[in-house]
């Protein structure tokens, strides 16, 4: 089946835009457009010989997304249709599924809208957007078919049609990132944007629908009503014709069966219908049948109706003037207001640089976000399980412990906590699940440096240490004062003085701080300011100091014990 399905599509070859109004006459070579390649965005967009112009451009090495202004301003700023409400009708959805076919035929209608047999000669080749069979990609990026048709409809107004086709979704080179921006900016910028599916609508279809339209609903500014317009689900190769016709009739029995909300469903699957019918205005299905076996097989198939069945062709009558006829056109409207061709240019714009930045969340994969939920959840237990033996060890209502025996339970509980991590089943791999341990033990040391703060705290000593040193310097500066006004160095004791004045003065500010609590930055500044002069100055003094007390104590006893054993040695000699 999935043979049949890159099979049928269309043949090897690309098939090259007509220009306009000349549909059904054979073009000679030198009239048509190269056929290998689109318009860089550097060149000149030749608006004379219509083709697909490549207004998004994709860069694969950097999975980003460029818009080219120039081309996009060039076709939608011409004077004729520069002040015109604009219809854009988009078709988007996964790759080798058909798409740019589709809009050649669009392109037939819109240039023979007039003709009863618009859908063409049964030998001329489809030609337009370019499309070709086989499994790898054709589109990428946004294009938009150069020509902008000027359309009145039945109440007399006139507005410009712009047809848009779109990179393929979940191709080999495309993240889910690149498939969401596409898509997104194709729904936020088309009035009637086309779901473009393969034989059915499956669970995982309105699952990437969810993550699409809301990928776009984020980068829209504030939404008081449904944000975007009209949605049409394609289904391609429809095979169940004896339960639901094919056609718009058949499809929207079809859509609602499948968009039901029931009592009994999952609340994820809920929540999927929920989102989708509050995005858009207006929900359609079509059901389109397959294009025959002629289709699937020849390698060759450039298009031509002869290959395709009656029933597809029958289906294809009714489908495109359901988009295009005058009477069906859909006006974009954004915020409740209808937009004209300049306008939508602005709001290329706009939208571009949202994606182009980082304010938006990069938009994973199922498994990836999985993983990381499931990583997270892990974390999240193992952290716990560390917080709950700290507390239990030097909580709230524990009293002080040694720094040393709390480091020992520190990393007691850090390695059973990483233990608890490994030992949870997690999706994502060794690797991916490294990531994860390394941020858990992180955190980890973030919560030891608390628990160590918080134990300080209860000891009476650290508590007393601002004020005793404060007490210090003062005591200090006052002995050092007076000892140098009395030898005459009077700049000395002044500075002396003025040192023991702000000392005095920190005091007396730090012990408010702590009996209000107001100012608790003020009060910081002071212990911090403290605790380095007690670092840096008084315990190094103080740790010298007691290295040579207890030197002197170590030589006096060494002292004594001599002088002991002397004079023992002197009484035996006198007995």
């Amino acid at each position: 089946m999935a043979a049949r399905d890159a099979a049928r599509r269309a043949g090897p070859a690309r098939h090259r835009p007509a220009p306009a109004g000349k549909l059904y006459e054979e073009e000679e070579d030198d009239a048509l457009p190269d056929s290998d390649a689109l318009p860089d965005s550097d060149d000149e967009v030749e608006l004379d010989k219509p083709r697909p112009i490549q207004i998004v451009l994709a860069h694969e090495d950097d999975h980003n997304f460029e818009l080219d202004e120039s081309a996009l301003e060039k076709i939608l700023l011409q004077e004729h249709i520069k002040d015109l409400n604009i219809v854009v009708v988009s078709v988007a959805g996964a790759f080798r599924k058909g798409k740019s076919f589709l809009l050649d035929f669009m392109l037939r209608y819109m240039y023979n809208r007039t003709s009863p047999c618009w859908i063409g000669g049964n030998t001329e080749p489809l030609t337009g957007f370019t499309w070709r069979g086989g499994c790898e990609r054709e589109t990428t990026g946004i294009q938009i078919w150069s020509e902008v048709f000027v359309i009145e409809k039945p109440n007399g107004t006139k507005v410009a049609v712009l047809l848009m086709d779109t990179q393929g979704a979940f191709d080999s080179q495309s993240t889910i990132k690149d498939c969401a921006t596409v898509f997104a900016l194709s729904t936020m910028t088309s009035s009637v944007q086309v779901y473009n599916l393969s034989q059915n609508i499956q669970e995982d279809d309105l699952q990437h629908l969810q993550l699409f339209t809301e990928y776009g609903r984020l980068a829209m500014e504030e939404i008081y009503q449904k944000p975007f317009q009209t949605l049409m689900f394609l289904i391609r190769d429809w095979s169940y014709p004896y339960e639901h016709a094919y056609g718009l009739e058949g499809g929207r029995k079809f859509l609602e069966k499948r968009l039901q909300v029931k009592q009994n469903q999952h609340e994820e699957l809920q929540n999927v219908r929920k989102h989708i019918h509050s995005c858009f205005s207006n929900l359609g299905c079509f059901l389109l049948p397959h294009p025959g076996l002629k289709v699937a097989t020849n390698p060759n198939f450039d298009g031509r109706l002869n290959d395709i069945d009656e029933d597809f062709k029958n289906e294809l009558r009714n489908l495109i003037p359901l988009l295009l006829a005058p009477e069906n056109l859909v006006e974009k409207e954004i915020s409740g207001s209808k937009v004209t061709c300049r306008d939508l240019v602005e709001y290329f714009k706009a939208y571009i640089k949202i994606y182009q930045g980082e304010e938006l969340p990069h938009p994973k994969s199922m498994l990836q976000a999985t993983a990381e939920a499931n990583n997270l959840a892990a974390v999240a237990g193992a952290k716990d399980l560390y917080s709950k033996g700290m507390e239990q060890v030097c909580g709230g209502d524990k009293p002080y412990l040694a720094p040393s025996d709390l480091e020992q339970k520190h990393q007691d509980f850090r390695e059973s906590a990483i233990r608890h991590f490994r030992s949870v089943k997690k999706m994502g791999g060794e690797e991916f699940c490294r990531r994860y341990q390394e941020q858990l033990e992180g955190e980890i040391e973030e919560i030891y440096a608390n628990f160590v703060k918080h134990n300080d705290g209860k000891n009476i000593f650290y508590a007393a240490r601002t004020p005793a040193t404060l007490f210090a310097v003062m005591f200090a500066m006052y002995i050092i004062s007076g000892l140098t006004g009395f030898l005459g160095m009077n700049s000395i004791a002044a500075l002396c003085n003025l040192v023991l004045g702000m000392a005095l003065i920190s005091f007396c500010t730090w012990a408010y701080v702590k009996y209000s609590g107001e100012f608790r930055e003020v009060g910081t500044a002071i212990d911090q300011i403290a605790e380095a002069i007690w670092e840096q100055v008084l315990k190094p003094m103080s740790d010298n100091l007691m290295e040579d007390h207890m030197r002197q104590s170590v030589k006096n006893s060494i002292k004594a014990g001599l002088t002991e054993q002397v004079a023992h040695h002197a009484r035996l000699k006198t007995d």
